[in-house]
């Protein structure tokens, strides 16, 4: 997983590096500006001039040296130094003079000239500010910022968008922050970049590795980190080649009700493609048969048509998936309530499941630990409280998940997956098209059958995320987001 820092974690990973690696802190920052050129070369069109905006801190020594490689890569190249403060540091200051000593061009602007020329075919390098900021902009750089976001030019910030708060924006005047195409975040992903509130200023960002040092990350203490593919083979199951259907768990589905019975048939779908070996749906009688047709490797348990739960043993299978499309009247309420009661090991809830969750709390105490819960944003917030921000909710899901000691899976462009230890893994997987109805029921299907066949809870809730993310960004690629179901 890669490690998302904080402000003060960057700080200290960069100090790691400087003095373990050894590194002077010159080089690391030619190693950022490296990574980042690489990528703009590859993405900017040739044909396309560039204007580099720089601040007097370190992000601006950051912008001088890509323009500086930019340049020597044959790209018409500018510079913009913005002087918020007399000083510069050391960094941005050496950049500047290497910028200068190849010919550069670089117009200095300070307060009283706060309008800088920026032509229609330009591309746009935001390198005012990184991370470290705490408060909002004003005066000079807000009016740099806001000159930035009237223009209609492309942008592409360094490590953040200028203005942004690394971690918690709910104090933070959004007019004062850049409006970015793309971000590079240079090292590690910044939290405010997974967050949905920060949408508009990181559109989309990518994460430039500068090898940052390893003892250190590995030690950071963050509670933060991201979901990567090479996560995934030590979380999944191997299969033998004397391996039956016995072997690979027996799942539960309890889903749909008169008018979403589609529900269930797509969480039953997706079950069967996780590999587990035997699914059973608690169904009506009325529509055994008619499930069958649509998925005939299923088998069925009666579900009573009133109700004081099921009458099924919910401890004889290896895992149960409860809640899409049971509606929440008084039946589904005793269904689901028996169920938490029953069970011997954890469950996974999601939709109607945790709306009756919600209506009734108590229940919360009696959950199996590790039981996985799937809400999205606004089911969470009938859980808990409302949200103003997507940084105030991850806070509530975090201590959701201490306090229940369940694995709670906030849905979302990046679905974070919030594990009793207070800790929180974002999920790196999934695209706009996925922003369907069944889509929660798929994942629901998928959780299931992975936790059946042994999986620990929360590995199952990784996993499940990221493949369901995965599966929809490979359909995309084959339908476009509009098509996809």
């Amino acid at each position: 997983m890669i490690p998302v820092l904080t402000g003060q974690r960057i700080r200290e990973a960069d100090a790691a590096t400087i003095s373990n690696e050894p590194i002077a802190s010159i080089h690391l920052m030619e190693r950022a500006a490296q990574g980042c050129a690489t990528w703009l070369l590859e993405h900017i069109a040739p044909a396309l001039p560039v204007k580099v905006l720089v601040g007097m801190g370190n992000n601006g020594g950051d912008g001088l040296a890509i323009a500086r490689l930019l340049r020597t890569a044959g790209r018409t190249v500018s510079v913009v130094e913005v002087k918020h403060r007399s000083v510069p540091s050391e960094e941005q200051k050496t950049n500047r003079d290497r910028w200068l000593h190849m010919g550069g061009s670089l117009l200095e602007v300070e307060d009283g000239s706060n309008t800088f020329p920026i032509a229609d075919d330009e591309v746009i390098i935001d390198a005012l500010l990184g991370v470290g900021l705490d408060r909002p902009l004003s005066g000079l750089l807000k009016s740099a910022v806001q000159l930035i976001n009237r223009r209609p030019n492309p942008v592409y910030s360094i490590d953040l968008p200028s203005g942004l708060f690394g971690e918690d924006n709910s104090g933070n005047d959004l007019a004062g922050v850049v409006q970015a195409d793309v971000v590079l975040a240079i090292g590690t992903p910044k939290l405010a970049l997974l967050l949905p509130e920060n949408e508009g200023a990181a559109r989309k960002w990518v994460c430039i590795p500068i090898q940052l040092d390893a003892k250190y990350l590995a030690s950071s203490m963050t509670p933060f980190a991201l979901v990567e593919l090479d996560d995934l083979p030590s979380m999944l199951p191997s299969r033998t080649r004397f391996q039956h259907k016995g072997r690979s768990g027996h799942a539960l589905i309890v889903a749909g009700s008169p008018g979403k019975w589609g529900a269930a048939a797509l969480c039953a779908k997706a079950c069967a493609r996780s590999g587990v070996g035997l699914i059973s749906m608690s169904l009506p009688p009325e529509v055994q048969t008619v499930m069958l047709g649509v998925l005939p490797e299923v088998m069925t348990e009666a579900r009573p048509v009133q109700g004081e739960g099921p009458s099924f043993d919910p401890s004889r299978f290896s895992a149960v998936g409860i809640g899409p499309g049971i509606g929440t009247n008084e039946g589904a309420a005793g269904m689901v309530r028996s169920i938490i009661q029953r069970a011997g090991s954890p469950l996974v809830l999601d939709a109607d499941a945790l709306n009756l969750l919600a209506e009734n709390r108590t229940w919360l105490a009696f959950l199996p630990r590790n039981s996985i819960l799937t809400p999205h944003p606004k089911e969470f917030d009938r859980l808990s409280e409302p949200s103003k921000t997507g940084y105030e909710r991850l806070e509530k899901a975090r201590a959701f998940a201490v306090k229940f000691r369940v694995v709670l899976v906030l849905k979302g462009a990046h679905t974070a997956i919030c594990a009793p230890d207070g800790s929180v893994s974002f999920n790196s997987t999934g695209n706009p098209g996925m922003a369907k109805g069944g889509s929660g029921d798929a994942l629901t299907g998928i959780i299931t059958g992975l936790l059946a066949q042994g999986i620990p809870p929360l590995h199952a809730a990784l996993a499940g995320v990221y493949l369901h993310g995965l599966a929809g960004d490979l359909a995309a690629e084959k339908m476009g987001w509009d098509a996809l179901l």
